[in-house]
C-alpha cells in the first residue's frame, strides 16, 4: 500500500508527495524535496527514510525541533493519520488510497480570504541584482514581521551560512561598470541601505554636478554596480524575513510552488526568461513606436573596461562634448562605452581558436572577454577570442585605440571587452494577475521591475535610477495594500501609473540620445551620422579640415565649460584641451565633431517623481492607451509634464 505526505497548512497545502524508496527531505535549502519557508526551519530539518518496510521520520538535529501529533521527536515510525509539524507548516502522513478523502475534507473546510497565515505576505523575487535586492530590503522594512521574501539568483553561491556572489573561478565575471545614482533615488532607500552603500567615502564619488535631478542640493553619486550588489546582498543575509536561494528561478518547476505565493516580482533584466514565460499576461511590447523611417531603432555599444589617467572634470567635459564615447568611471576606473555604427556592430565577433569558426557570444549573449598575458581577449565561458584585437590593423581596433587615447587610457590599461544591444520598446503593462485565488491558494500577482520592465538607453544613464524608483513604488503599494486578503488590480493603480511615467520620461530621454535633428528639421540616427563621417569622402575632408574640426570642438567645449565650471571646479584650460585633442587622428576629430554634443537640455531635466502618487489622498489614475504620436508631439508632452 503506497503512502503519501499531504500538505495541510503553509505553502505546501493541498499538494502531496508519494513516498518510495528514496529519502524525502524537509528544510529551508532549495535542494530539499519539500522546501520549508518558515524562519523556524533548519536548512536540512527532517527526513523520511524506509526502514524494514516502514517509513521513519528522523529529525536532523534541527534547532527548533520536529513534531508528530504535537510531540517533539528525534525518530518516529509513521502510521496513517500522523500529523507532522515543522516550523509553522503542517503535513499529514496517509495512505494513497485515503488521499482523495483528505483533499475532499480540505475543500469542505471553511474558506479563507488569504493564505494559512493571513498576516504574512509571501513574495518571490526572480533576479538578485541591485533592483531585486533593493525591493526585498524595502519591503522587509515596510512590513516588519508581515512578509516573507524569497530571492532567486543563479549568480550566487553558498559560503557557509551566507550567500555570496560567484566570482570568475565559478564562471561569473562581475560587472565593473560605474553607475550614477540620483539623489531622488538614493534618498528613497532606507537609512540602513544608504549607510552600507555610502558611509565609506571611498566607495563613491560625486563626479557629476548638482542639477535639476538633485534633491535638496545633493549631488548624484557615482558608484560601482558590483559594490552595490555586494553591499545589498550582505545586508539581505542579515534579514530573517529574506530567504536567498542561489539558483536561477524556473517558473516551470513545480518545486517553486508559485501558486502559493501572493507576489512574483521579475527583476531578471532585459532578457528575462520568466517575463517571456508569462508574456501572454503582460502583453506584447511594441517596438514600432520608437522607430525612424519605419526601422526600429537599436544601438550597439562596445564596453571597454579601462583605467583613465585624466581628472574627473576633464572626463566629464570630453564625454558631454561628443556622442561617440562615454566614460563611466570612479576615479578613472570603469567602462569606456563606444557607440558603434552598423558595420562596426557586425565586426564584434569572437573566433574559436580550435575549430577556427566565428562565434557571436560577445554580441549575442553577451559575454565579457578578459585580457590575458598574451595580449588576447578571451571569453572564459566559450573560449573564444575577440577577433578585432587579433587583427590589430582592423579599422575597428584602430578606432578603439583612438577612444582610449581620447580619455588618456594606455592600451595596457584596457583589461576587458564586452558589448550590449540597447532597444527601446513600449510595454503595455507592468502588473498582471498570474493566478486567481482558490480555496487552497492565495492568488498570485506578477510585476516587472528594472530592466525587465524598461531597458533604458545607457547614454542618459538612467537605468538603475529607473529600476530603484520602480522598486520603491512597488514596495510602497504592497505595504499599503496588504491586509491578509487576496490582492486586487485596484491595489496597484498608483504603481502602474508610476511605472508608466517612468517609461515615458526615460524612453523620451533615450530617443533623444539615439537621434538628432538638424537645422532643416531632418531627424537621423546618431550612429548613422558617425558612419557618414568615416566614409572616404568624410576622411578626405577630415584630412583637409583638421584644424576646422579641432576649432569647432574647442568652441563647443568652451561653451559647455562655462555652464559647468561653477558646479564642477578644476576644468581644463584651452591650452590643455588643444594639446590633448591635437594628439588624435584627423578622422577621429571629424567623427567627434560630427557626432555632436549631448543634448543635455532635453536629455536632462527632472527625474520622474513617483512621490506624487503616494502622498496622502493623492489621486491615482492610469491614462488610457493612445495611438503612437509623432516625435514633435511627444516632446511637447514631455516639456508639459516636466
Amino acid at each position: 500500500m503506497s503512502s503519501v505526505i499531504v500538505g495541510r497548512t503553509g505553502p505546501f497545502a493541498g499538494q502531496s508527495a508519494v513516498l518510495g524508496g528514496a529519502p524525502l527531505r524537509f528544510g529551508r535549502k532549495s535542494d530539499n524535496d519539500v522546501i520549508i519557508v518558515s524562519a523556524n526551519a533548519s536548512r536540512l530539518h527532517a527526513e523520511i527514510l524506509t526502514e524494514d518496510g516502514a517509513y521513519v521520520l528522523h529529525d536532523r538535529n534541527s534547532r527548533n525541533g520536529t513534531f508528530v501529533n504535537d510531540r517533539r521527536i528525534t525518530r518516529h515510525v509513521l502510521v496513517p493519520g500522523d500529523s507532522i509539524r515543522i516550523g509553522d507548516e503542517t503535513f499529514l502522513f496517509e495512505t494513497q488510497e485515503a488521499l482523495e478523502t483528505v483533499l475532499v475534507s480540505q475543500l469542505e473546510s471553511p474558506r479563507t480570504d488569504g493564505p494559512a497565515d493571513p498576516g504574512e505576505l509571501r513574495v518571490t523575487v526572480t533576479g538578485g541584482g541591485p533592483v531585486g535586492l533593493a525591493f526585498a530590503l524595502l519591503l522587509e522594512k515596510a512590513l516588519p514581521g508581515k512578509v516573507s521574501v524569497t530571492v532567486y539568483e543563479g549568480r550566487w553561491i553558498k559560503d557557509g551560512a551566507r550567500v555570496v556572489w560567484k566570482d570568475e573561478t565559478h564562471g561569473n565575471v562581475r560587472r565593473k561598470q560605474v553607475v550614477t545614482v540620483q539623489s531622488r533615488q538614493y534618498l528613497a532607500l532606507t537609512d540602513e541601505m544608504q549607510s552600507v552603500l555610502f558611509d565609506d567615502e571611498a566607495s563613491c564619488s560625486e563626479m557629476w554636478p548638482v542639477g535639476p535631478d538633485s534633491v535638496d542640493g545633493r549631488a548624484p553619486r557615482n558608484i560601482r554596480i558590483a559594490y552595490i550588489e555586494d553591499k545589498l546582498l550582505e545586508l539581505a543575509n542579515t534579514k530573517p524575513a529574506i530567504r536567498l536561494v542561489p539558483e536561477r528561478f524556473d517558473p516551470t518547476e513545480p518545486k517553486h510552488r508559485l501558486s502559493q505565493e501572493n507576489v512574483l516580482v521579475i527583476c531578471e533584466g532585459g532578457r528575462s526568461r520568466t517575463r517571456e514565460h508569462f508574456g501572454d499576461r503582460f502583453g506584447t511590447a511594441d517596438a514600432s513606436i520608437y522607430s525612424l523611417d519605419g526601422e526600429h531603432l537599436q544601438d550597439v555599444v562596445l564596453g571597454l573596461r579601462v583605467k583613465s589617467r585624466l581628472t574627473d572634470p576633464m572626463s566629464v567635459l570630453l564625454t558631454v562634448s561628443q556622442n561617440r564615447f562615454l566614460l563611466n568611471s570612479l576615479r578613472g576606473e570603469g567602462f569606456l562605452n563606444m557607440r558603434l555604427t552598423r558595420d562596426e556592430a557586425r565586426d564584434v565577433i569572437g573566433i574559436d581558436p580550435v575549430r577556427h569558426v566565428f562565434e557571436e557570444c560577445i554580441a549575442a549573449r553577451p559575454c565579457v572577454m578578459s585580457r590575458h598575458e598574451d595580449n588576447e581577449f578571451v571569453c572564459p565561458t566559450h573560449g573564444t577570442l575577440f577577433l578585432p584585437a587579433l587583427l590589430r590593423s582592423s579599422p575597428l581596433w584602430k578606432r578603439i585605440k583612438e577612444g582610449l587615447k581620447l580619455f588618456g587610457v594606455p592600451e595596457d590599461d584596457l583589461t576587458a571587452i564586452t558589448s550590449f544591444r540597447l532597444d527601446m520598446v513600449q510595454r503595455p503593462r507592468f502588473t498582471a494577475q498570474l493566478t486567481r485565488p482558490t480555496p487552497t491558494s492565495p492568488g498570485t500577482y506578477g510585476f516587472l521591475l528594472g530592466d525587465a520592465a524598461n531597458a533604458i538607453h545607457f547614454w542618459p544613464g538612467r537605468g538603475l535610477n529607473s529600476g530603484l524608483a520602480s522598486a520603491v513604488s512597488l514596495a510602497r503599494s504592497l505595504s499599503r495594500a496588504w491586509r491578509g486578503r487576496p490582492l486586487r488590480d485596484a491595489d496597484f493603480t498608483r504603481h502602474e501609473a508610476a511605472m508608466s511615467m517612468l517609461q515615458y520620461r526615460h524612453k523620451s530621454r533615450a530617443w533623444n540620445a539615439m537621434v538628432t535633428t538638424d537645422e532643416q528639421g531632418s531627424t537621423r540616427a546618431i550612429k548613422d551620422i558617425i558612419a557618414l563621417s568615416m566614409t572616404e569622402d568624410g576622411a578626405a575632408e577630415a584630412a583637409a579640415e583638421r584644424s576646422d574640426d579641432l576649432d569647432i570642438l574647442l568652441d563647443r567645449m568652451r561653451a559647455i565649460r562655462e555652464r559647468l565650471v561653477a558646479r564642477l571646479p578644476g576644468m581644463p584650460s584651452d591650452e590643455e584641451l588643444r594639446s590633448h585633442l591635437s594628439a588624435l587622428a584627423p578622422s577621429t576629430l571629424r567623427t567627434l565633431q560630427e557626432s555632436g554634443a549631448w543634448d543635455t537640455l532635453i536629455v536632462g531635466g527632472e527625474e520622474a517623481d513617483i512621490d506624487i502618487f503616494y502622498e496622502p489622498n493623492a489621486p491615482a489614475f492610469v491614462a488610457p492607451p493612445v495611438e503612437p504620436v509623432s516625435h514633435e508631439v511627444a516632446e511637447a508632452r514631455v516639456l508639459y509634464l516636466a
